[in-house]
């Protein structure tokens, strides 16, 4: 019998749109050729897959690789090796590199080094400003961009938007969905004070909920007034979860495992390591976040991947950088919420799979459907492993969840077909190429 498929990835339980089954998934020329119950024959290579989920690939949708700029804490190629040893099959990177991603330029640079450098595919988001807002519809249509993406609080130079007017310009520009960082930087001026020197457990003290409810109900209000479309990431508040489940006509919301995970009780064990903007906060919130997932205002899960070295972290508090590793550890941590009951493997899939190609427009990607790319995300769901600061493969080499047992593991990241981690170890060279978005196809 003539080969037709490539791979086939066989008898797995396949979750995806149509539900949960076990299913085989045929590979030819990247895409997905064929779901069901496939003769093996028909492969050139037939991976077993008996007793691990198929998952859509992840994508997390923020990232902070640091390259340019500033590699000694992370590049695009060892952070995406991060990616995809957890798992994830594609990210968004952030513009705040040296240079900023905030022109044509900038983004076709990191597009040269991403590509066929990284080992998952990618986009790079670009930098809102009021000195590129003529631009922004030119720039956020570019090959390779995610969207605008603005910072309303916690950032500094060219890339603050703080000010209604300034982020009214943008927003009056955007076409595409558009991506803010939601903390109030007048009132993060204004009680620097509380900041406690040596006490980082004084972090959500100064960057106080209201802080963030301000800034989100001032976006709501200009996404409004423009007719734009919003994505508040880093969702931090129980208040914010509430007030953005009135004002899902034009915002959509983002939660982290750390902001799931952590609360503001692990300050006495991890100290700065647990610094975060906007930070992690106590026991209500993350309550309140989990709401949020349970009751579908959450939209998708990112990572918010932003490593430190060790030794900056060590300085005493403020000096410290705020920011924590995140994209290796994103699919374990949410597989152990998925075995405590705290959500289905059906919603992380949404949250992490279908929600970023809804709301973003990634053509072909998150679903297992024929013709779209066969990005898989493979785990086992009853596997008992411990997070370590060893496996972290960031060049920052640590993670808050040293230690932390968890059940569930990624065993298999394919991209486009191509097997680019089995069991732990990088098995194909990186061939990561930037994604194509619905609302940006380029003209024939």
């Amino acid at each position: 019998m003539s080969e037709t498929y490539e791979y086939l990835f066989r008898n797995g339980t396949v979750v995806n749109q149509d539900g949960v089954g076990t299913h085989d998934v045929a590979v030819r020329d990247g895409r997905i050729a064929a779901i069901g119950d496939i003769d093996p024959r028909r492969a050139g290579k037939v991976i077993d897959c008996t007793g691990l989920h198929i998952l859509p690939g992840v994508v997390d949708t923020q990232v902070h690789f640091r390259e340019p700029g500033a590699e000694q804490k992370e590049d695009l190629e060892t952070g995406s090796r991060a990616a995809v040893l957890g798992g994830v099959t594609g990210v968004f990177e952030m513009p705040n590199t040296n240079p900023t991603t905030t022109s044509a330029e900038a983004l076709a640079d990191k597009i040269a080094r991403g590509k066929h450098r990284m080992h998952c595919d990618f986009a790079f988001w670009v930098g809102g400003t009021r000195e590129n807002v003529n631009d922004i519809p030119e720039l956020e249509r570019l090959p390779g961009a995610a969207g605008i993406k603005v910072f309303i609080g916690s950032s500094t130079g060219n890339l603050l938007v703080a000010d209604d007017e300034g982020i009214a310009a943008i927003l009056s520009k955007t076409r595409r969905r558009a991506a803010f960082h939601s903390e109030d930087e007048m009132r993060l001026e204004a009680r620097k004070p509380l900041r406690v020197e040596g006490d980082p457990s004084s972090h959500p003290i100064w960057r106080d909920e209201i802080a963030a409810m301000q800034a989100t109900e001032r976006l709501v209000a200009i996404a409004r007034r423009t007719g734009a479309r919003i994505h508040v990431l880093h969702i931090s508040t129980a208040e914010e979860i509430d007030y953005l489940a009135l004002h899902k006509d034009v915002a959509t919301a983002e939660a982290t495992p750390h902001h799931l995970t952590l609360s503001a009780d692990d300050y006495a064990k991890l100290g700065t390591l647990l610094q975060m903007n906007p930070p992690v906060r106590d026991k209500r919130h993350r309550d309140g976040i989990w709401k949020g997932i349970s009751q579908g205002i959450i939209d998708v899960l990112g990572s918010d991947h932003a490593p430190h070295t060790l030794e900056e972290k060590a300085k005493p508090y403020p000096a410290s950088p705020s920011g924590m590793t995140g994209v290796q550890t994103l699919v374990p941590i949410m597989l152990d919420h998925v075995n405590a009951g705290r959500l289905t493997l059906e919603r992380l899939v949404d949250l992490t799979s279908a929600g970023p190609s809804r709301i973003f427009g990634i053509a072909r990607k998150g679903r297992i459907a024929v013709g779209y790319d066969a990005d898989l995300t493979i785990v086992d769901m009853k596997r008992r492993e411990t997070i370590t600061n060893k496996w972290i493969a960031s060049r920052a080499a640590w993670t808050p969840y040293d230690g932390k047992r968890v059940i569930g593991w990624p065993v298999g990241t394919i991209v486009r077909g191509r097997r680019v981690m089995w069991e732990g170890e990088l098995t194909e060279p990186s061939t990561g190429e930037p994604m194509t978005f619905v609302e940006a196809l380029p003209r024939g």
